[in-house]
C-alpha cells in the first residue's frame, strides 16, 4: 500500500511493490519521482525526515536527511551583509543538501534493488516528460517576473519560449536526468554482483553526489551575487567541501504513549516533539475536548498547540534539548493548567530549571519586498496564510507499507524551483532551510556553522502493542503536525476511519512565529475550513480567536497507510484537497 501527495509517485511506489521490491525500494523510487513531478514542493537540493520500522525491528528509526549550515554560514557574515533575518530565498539560505544522500543510504541498508532500477522511473519522467501540475504552473506564474529579471537560469528551465507554462503541459528536465545518470554510472564501477557489491555501488553513487559535478557546479554558480528575499544581492557561502562533509544517518525515535498507542517522532531538531507535548496535554481530558468538530474541542486543541509551539520556538534546535523535562507528566500538567476558556494572544514558553527560554522577535509585520519566499517560496510565503486563508503551497509526503510489514513515513522538502536560481548544469536549485535559523546568537535555533536548522519536517509512526499500526504525515510547514493531530485524534479517540479523518474539516493556529521568512506571527490567530460550521466558528470568535475562513476544502495535506491489527488487511488514505494526492494498493 502506498500513499503520497502526487499520483505519479504513488503509482511508482506501487509499481515497485508489484515487482517484488520492498517498502524501502518503493519509497526511494517514489521520492526521486517527487523531485521531478513536484518541483515547486521539493527537489534534490533539499532535505528530508523519515521514520520507519522494519518488520523484525523492535522499535522505529529516524532517517536524518537534514544537512547543516555551511562552514561559512555565520551570524557575523550575515549581519555583515546587512541582514537581520536569514533570507527566505537565495543561496545564503541554503543548508547542505541532505535528501539524496539520505535516500541512497536508506536504499543501501534496507532496500533490495539496484540503484539503476530504482532511479529509472525518475530518469524517465525527467528525460521523456511529465504533465506539469496546476500548483507548479501557478507557482511559476507568481515568480515569473523574478525569473525573467534576475534568476534568468530559472527562466530558461521553467519559462519555455519566455511563456508561463500551463497546467498539463509536458515538461522535461534533461539536466536532472543526466545528474541521475551520473550517479548510476558511478555505481557501475563496482563489479561485485553480491550484496557487498550492491552496497559498494550505492556508496559510489553517494560519493559522486557529494564530490562530483553537483557539489562543484552548485558552489561555483551560487558564489556569484544574486537576488535574495528582501531584494538584496548576495553571494552564497556554500562550498564543495560542505557537500563532501555531510553524511545522512539514523537516529532513535522520540516516543510518547497516547490512549493505548505509541506515537513516534524525530528529535528536537525537528518540530516533532511538539506534537508529543500537545498529545500529552490533551490525553487526560474528556473526549469532547479532543473533538475538533466541537467548539470546546477546537478551542482546547488550538490552545494546547500554542503552548507546545511556544516551547518549540523557545527550546528546540540542533542542541542539547531536555526532552525528558519538556515531556514529563508534571511539566505537561503545568502547561495544561494554562488553558482557559478564552483564546490566548501571548507567547508563553514553559520554564526549564537552570535555563532561560529564547524569546524570538515577535513581529506581526515585516517591511521588505517578498522575493520568492516561504515554503515553498511564493509571493507571501507558504507558511504565511493569505487574507482568504489560502495557504500558498506545501511540501511533499509519502507513506509505504509492504507485504512483509516494513513501513515508511517520509516528508521530503526544500530545493523548491523558487528557492534560488536554477543551476544550469544540474536542472535544480538548492534549498532554503536556513531561513529557520535566527541571527540572534546563543540559542538552540541560532544560525551556527555545522549545525542543522530546526526543521518543520515531521513524519509520524503510530504503534500498538509495540508493532507499527500506521504511518502518517503531511506537508504544510508549521501546520504539518497540527493537521496530523486532527487526524490522530479522530482516528484514535473519535473512531473515524482514516479516510474519514483526513476528509474531516481542518483548522490550525497561526499564533506562533512562523518558521519561514519573514517569520511574523498572528497573536490568537486561527485558520479554519468553512465546513467546521458557523456555530463552531462563531464560538471560537466569541472566545477571542482571530479566525480566518479558508474555504471548504483548503487546509490539510495528510496521507497515511497502515495495517488493521484485527484482520491484517492493509489500508491507505490520501488527501482529496487539490485533487493531487493518491493512495493505491492491493
Amino acid at each position: 500500500m502506498a500513499a503520497s501527495t502526487h499520483w505519479t509517485a504513488t503509482a511508482t511506489a506501487q509499481a515497485v511493490l508489484e515487482r517484488g521490491g520492498n517498502a524501502f525500494d518503493a519509497s526511494v523510487a517514489a521520492a526521486f519521482v517527487l523531485h521531478v513531478v513536484e518541483p515547486h514542493l521539493n527537489g534534490p537540493g533539499g532535505d528530508l525526515v523519515a521514520i520507519f520500522q522494519e518488520t523484525d525491528a523492535a522499535s522505529p528509526t529516524v532517517l536524518m536527511g537534514q544537512g547543516p549550515a555551511p562552514a561559512g554560514a555565520t551570524i557575523e557574515h550575515y549581519r555583515g551583509e546587512g541582514l537581520d533575518l536569514t533570507p527566505g530565498a537565495g543561496g545564503l539560505a541554503a543548508a547542505v543538501p541532505g535528501a539524496v544522500d539520505a535516500w541512497l543510504l536508506l536504499l543501501r541498508d534496507h532496500g533490495t534493488w539496484e540503484l539503476a532500477d530504482v532511479l529509472a522511473y525518475a530518469v524517465g519522467y525527467a528525460r521523456d516528460g511529465h504533465p506539469l501540475v496546476a500548483g507548479a504552473a501557478a507557482t511559476i506564474a507568481r515568480v515569473a517576473e523574478l525569473f525573467r529579471d534576475d534568476w534568468t537560469t530559472s527562466a530558461d528551465l521553467w519559462l519555455p519560449d519566455g511563456e508561463i507554462p500551463v497546467a498539463g503541459r509536458i515538461v522535461h528536465n534533461p539536466a536532472y536526468a543526466a545528474v541521475l545518470d551520473s550517479l548510476v554510472h558511478a555505481s557501475c564501477t563496482v563489479r561485485d554482483d553480491g550484496p557487498v557489491g550492491r552496497a559498494a555501488r550505492i556508496d559510489a553513487a553517494r560519493r559522486e553526489w557529494k564530490t562530483g559535478i553537483v557539489a562543484h557546479e552548485a558552489s561555483v554558480f551560487l558564489s556569484q551575487p544574486h537576488r535574495h528575499s528582501g531584494g538584496g544581492q548576495h553571494a552564497a557561502v556554500i562550498t564543495a567541501e560542505d557537500f563532501a562533509g555531510f553524511d545522512a544517518g539514523y537516529e532513535p525515535a522520540v516516543t510518547r504513549e497516547f490512549r493505548g498507542r505509541t506515537i513516534a517522532k524525530a528529535g528536537a531538531w525537528t518540530q516533532g516533539p511538539a506534537l508529543l507535548q500537545t498529545l500529552g496535554m490533551l490525553e487526560p481530558l474528556a473526549d469532547d475536548l479532543l473533538d475538533p468538530s466541537q467548539e470546546a474541542g477546537a478551542h482546547t486543541i488550538l490552545e494546547a498547540q500554542k503552548l507546545a509551539y511556544a516551547d518549540r520556538d523557545a527550546w528546540f534546535g540542533d542542541d542539547v534539548v531536555d526532552l525528558d523535562a519538556l515531556l514529563s507528566a508534571d511539566y505537561l500538567d503545568e502547561r495544561r493548567s494554562l488553558i482557559s476558556a478564552q483564546a490566548s494572544a501571548e507567547f508563553r514558553p514553559g520554564a526549564v530549571p537552570g535555563r532561560t527560554p529564547f524569546r524570538p522577535p515577535l513581529r506581526t509585520t515585516y517591511d521588505a519586498p517578498a522575493v520568492g519566499t516561504g515554503e515553498p517560496t511564493v509571493a507571501h510565503g507558504e507558511a504565511r496564510v493569505a487574507p482568504t486563508g489560502e495557504t500558498k503551497g506545501d511540501t511533499c509526503h509519502l507513506d509505504v507499507i509492504d507485504r512483509w510489514g516494513n513501513i515508511v513515513s517520509a516528508t521530503p522538502s526544500g530545493g523548491w524551483l523558487q528557492s534560488s536560481p536554477t543551476i544550469p548544469a544540474l536542472g535544480f536549485c538548492l534549498g532554503t532551510r536556513l531561513q529557520m535559523t535566527w541571527l540572534e546568537p546563543g540559542h538552540p535555533s541560532s544560525l551556527c556553522a555545522g549545525k542543522r536548522p530546526r526543521t518543520t519536517l515531521t513524519p509520524t509512526l503510530v504503534l500498538r502493542d509495540g508493532a507499527p499500526e500506521f504511518a502518517i504525515g503531511s506537508p504544510g510547514g508549521d501546520q504539518q503536525d497540527q493537521w496530523q493531530l486532527l487526524a490522530l485524534l479522530r482516528i484514535i479517540v473519535g473512531g473515524y476511519a482514516p479516510q474519514q479523518a483526513i476528509d474531516a474539516p481542518a483548522l490550525h493556529t497561526t499564533s506562533m512565529p512562523e518558521s519561514f521568512w519573514p517569520r511574523t506571527w498572528t497573536p490568537a490567530g486561527a485558520v479554519v475550513e468553512n465546513r467546521l460550521g458557523d456555530a463552531v466558528i462563531g464560538g471560537l470568535e466569541r472566545r477571542g480567536h482571530r479566525v480566518t475562513r479558508a474555504g471548504d476544502w483548503a487546509l490539510g495535506r495528510v496521507s497515511a497507510v497502515g495495517r488493521d491489527a484485527a484482520t491484517g488487511v492493509l489500508w491507505g488514505a490520501a488527501n482529496p484537497r487539490g485533487m493531487q494526492g493518491y493512495a493505491a494498493g492491493r
